[in-house]
């Protein structure tokens, strides 16, 4: 076992970087060497080789035959198999990346799996080692961490394999949080061989346990849509290179640096100082509050024994802490219905100040007061205006597009900020309060219903523990400052905020191989949707479209409103309503139908049933 210092908990598989190669996306060199047994994490001994499957597995040796470790290609009778390069593509979600990591679902055939793992973690190393032009003559650092998905261990060592491959120095952090995994591209502490140049989270958010992805950071924030697509492109590439190799029988092993450190203590570290210092530097400032934690058995639960027990607070009744990718209690989701009940009974049960869940990775997050008040959707963005409209008056609070109009009036009327509804996805709201910024006007906060929140104050980053961190700096500075304890401080912010009777969403699916389509893409058949909509509204006195809209045709009539927008990835247009009554509810929903009827590829089913057509 080795350490630096205490905090590098310790080194896997240690060895020389290597040379960086500016050609990763041709040019995918593979190293011929042995690797020390050495300090392996965990202990295992035996060879390392490629199967059938291009998976490399240890095979067990006795005790006697412990020492060095080979990799073995496998002959051209076990080639990898053929991956085309629209496959890769297939693979991008927004600005993530995702997909089937777990065998064994009918239907959802496998597309993550390790060799396609590892070249999309040299696709990385390429594309980073473009950004990072002035870095040919030393190594590259790349953290790598994952949630709780029972696929993580074994992405994460193929991600760890493809980074080596490239001659990156890996930097393992284990079961971490997305936003830790950014912030370790900002700590700059040696110590933990941070900064580290690039960063790797392995998660799939809150989908099934057989999926699972990767979201990419620099110091710069994630990455954007285009990187994705370059990484992916890059990847392809890197592919048919492990592929050729692999058909010729050749030795190849990748020359690897990977070390293990506890970068979680570091994060946590952050949050409770932030924690001490609104409260006035006080060490303890939520003694006697009990606050109770969900983790949905993702990677939360650092939040009860790191940040929430050292600054006092009382945390029974806390649950789902352990990780379990199955996610056995619900799913790990501040959206979920069952997951919001279950955090609300937990609160009600113990009787606890607040309430805090997490998603699978904790870049999303919601809270429920004392009395099982929800603080999620509309309610957590308008606590967080005011949160953040205290310190920042007139600020501009940008959000996505499925906001409620009361929620404009609240920010606008109540608090005196200006509110900028702009697309669905994180990535979008946040990128378009940057934007802002840039042309002089100034916002510091971007949320979205999902849960995703950003600050200005905390680099733009969508951190859900960051979020709850303001909730309680807003509970230790109140009881400070002799404003009362307890979650009420919270829950009065709130008030004044006016909210739908009925909210429903729709899913009007396309159906691609429909006649109507003709060949063409559910694009465009969603955007003739969208446009015939638009049409019909204009025609109709008792509707207004709104004057500014970024995404699909947004109406109010009725006392509400309704959204109908073309789904970014897939062929479907979601609806949103909302409506004081479901008598208005359903004369909205009359108006969408009558005017989309006609086309025929489009799935009404759901619109049909909600009227009672």
């Amino acid at each position: 076992m080795a350490a630096i210092s205490g905090k590098v908990v310790q080194h896997n598989l240690v060895a020389k970087c290597c040379q960086q190669d500016r050609e990763l996306s041709t040019k995918y060199r593979l190293y011929y060497c042995t690797l020390s047994r050495r300090n392996l994490l965990p202990p295992v001994g035996g060879k390392l080789a490629w199967n059938g499957n291009s998976t490399m597995q240890l095979d067990a040796l006795s005790k006697s035959k412990r020492g060095n470790v080979y990799c073995n290609a496998a002959s051209s009778s076990t080639a990898i198999p053929s991956v085309e390069k629209s496959n890769f593509l297939k693979l991008q979600n927004g600005s993530d990346i995702r997909g089937v990591a777990i065998d064994g679902v009918e239907g959802e055939p496998l597309t993550l799996t390790e060799t396609v793992t590892e070249a999309i973690a040299a696709g990385f190393s390429g594309w980073l080692l473009a950004k990072k032009k002035n870095v040919s003559s030393k190594c590259l650092r790349v953290s790598v961490g994952h949630d709780s998905r029972i696929s993580a261990q074994k992405l994460q060592d193929a991600v760890s394999r493809g980074l080596a491959r490239a001659g990156v120095e890996v930097i393992q952090y284990g079961l971490a949080s997305t936003p830790a995994m950014f912030n370790s591209t900002l700590t700059e502490n040696e110590e933990f061989s941070c900064p580290v140049d690039g960063s790797i989270m392995i998660t799939a958010s809150h989908l099934p346990y057989n999926r699972n992805g990767f979201k990419f950071f620099t110091s710069a924030g994630g990455l954007g849509k285009p990187d994705i697509k370059d990484i992916l492109e890059r990847a392809a590439d890197i592919y048919k290179n492990i592929a050729n190799e692999n058909s010729k029988g050749a030795e190849t092993a990748a020359s690897l640096d990977v070390k293990r450190v506890d970068y979680m203590s570091v994060y946590a570290s952050n949050l409770v100082a932030a924690v001490r210092k609104a409260a006035g530097n006080i060490e303890k400032p939520l003694e006697g509050f009990h606050i109770v934690v969900d983790a949905g058995n993702g990677a939360g639960g650092f939040f009860v024994g790191k940040v929430l027990e050292p600054l006092g607070a009382i945390t029974s009744g806390s649950q789902f802490l352990e990780p379990d990718g199955l996610f056995p209690n619900h799913i790990p989701n501040p959206e979920d219905k069952t997951a919001m009940k279950a955090i609300t009974k937990a609160v009600l049960d113990n009787r606890a100040d607040l309430g805090i869940i997490f998603d699978t990775d904790v870049d999303r997050s919601a809270a429920v007061d004392s009395s099982g008040r929800e603080f999620n959707r509309n309610r957590l963005i308008a606590l967080m205006s005011a949160i953040v409209l205290e310190e920042h008056p007139g600020t501009t609070i940008v959000t996505d597009s499925v906001t409620s109009d009361g929620l404009t009036t609240f920010i606008e009327k109540k608090l005196g900020g200006k509110h900028h509804r702009f697309k669905r996805g994180y990535k979008n709201v946040i990128d378009e309060a940057i934007r802002l910024n840039s042309v002089g006007e100034e916002a510091h906060l971007a949320i979205e219903t999902s849960g995703h929140g950003a600050l200005k104050e905390n680099h733009w980053l969508d951190d859900g523990a960051y979020l709850m961190v303001k909730l309680l700096n807003k509970l230790a500075s109140a009881r400070t400052s002799g404003l009362g304890g307890g979650s009420k401080v919270l829950t009065d912010m709130v008030e004044g905020l006016e909210e739908p009777a009925v909210a429903v969403e729709l899913r009007l699916k396309i159906d691609q191989n429909h006649p109507d389509l003709q060949g063409g893409s559910f694009h465009d058949y969603g955007e003739a949707v969208l446009k015939q909509l638009e049409n019909t509204v204009e025609l109709d006195a008792k509707l207004l479209k709104a004057p500014v809209n970024y995404e699909g045709v947004r109406v109010s009539g009725f006392g509400g409103w309704f959204l109908l927008r073309l789904s970014l990835h897939d062929p479907v247009l979601p609806l949103n309503i909302e409506a004081p009554s479901k008598e208005d509810a359903v004369k909205l929903a009359h108006d969408v139908l009558n005017a989309v009827k006609e086309f025929t590829a489009l799935d009404t089913s759901a619109l049909t049933k909600f009227v009672g057509v």
